[in-house]
């Protein structure tokens, strides 16, 4: 094979056309796991073991405050609660920075 800049222009054109016009359009159908936290508390393990129906845990975050929406762990953004027809939905009220990122 020849290393004539003919070849590797038309090597690199076939490259180019394989490659994905976003770079991560491949991974735009990965499921991830999201949780919608109300608040966060702590509890003795000896609160843990005697929860009942009816109890009341107190929360960190105070009433009204947006939710926290994480996915796989990590906070992504903050919302409130909607409801949609019969269906209870989340609103987002802002994007929070990538960790490690001072805005």
């Amino acid at each position: 094979m020849s290393s004539s800049p003919t070849s590797s222009s038309s090597t690199e054109r076939v490259l180019q056309a394989l490659e994905p016009a976003e770079p991560l359009a491949s991974m735009f159908d990965v499921r991830c796991n999201v949780d919608v936290v109300i608040g966060t508390g702590v509890l003795t393990l000896r609160d843990c073991l005697t929860l009942k129906r009816g109890h009341v845990v107190k929360l960190n975050e105070t009433a009204g405050s947006d939710l926290s929406i994480r996915v796989h762990g990590v906070a992504l953004a903050a919302g409130e609660v909607l409801v949609l027809e019969d269906a209870a939905a989340l609103r987002i009220t802002r994007v929070l920075p990538p960790s490690g990122v001072e805005v």
